[in-house]
């Protein structure tokens, strides 16, 4: 079992940066592989954001952050990050840190409660 919780969220200019940090429980942590999804509105559908593998190896990204969006973890202290530069409006969502995600399908076993991104033009 992992628990997951997300912190950094808030408010920022376009253009602006932000660091979203979740931490997670369980003994189990450095072998799953961790991601970050968002939804930016109520109804719409969970979206994939980027993904790392336990191995902190070939991290990947939706295309629609790529280059903008960074993602690392600290298996030694149980976190997953995720640097987001260059923000923009359209960025606005709530994001959710996930756990034992499978890597392409991106269907993820654990979810934390989520953070809210605003980002204003």
């Amino acid at each position: 079992q992992v628990q997951l919780v997300e912190s950094g969220g808030g408010l920022v200019q376009a253009g602006g940066s932000l660091r979203l940090s979740c931490a997670a429980s369980g003994r189990t942590f450095s072998s799953y592989n961790m991601g970050w999804f968002r939804r930016q509105a109520p109804g719409k559908e969970r979206e994939f954001v980027a993904a790392i593998t336990w191995s902190r190896r070939s991290p990947y990204y939706a295309d629609h952050v790529k280059g903008r969006f960074t993602i690392s973890r600290d298996n030694s202290k149980n976190t997953v990050s995720l640097q987001m530069n260059s923000l923009k409006p359209e960025d606005t969502a709530v994001y959710y840190c996930a756990g034992d995600v499978q890597w392409g399908s991106w269907e993820s076993h654990y979810w934390g409660q989520g953070t809210q991104v605003t980002v204003s033009s």
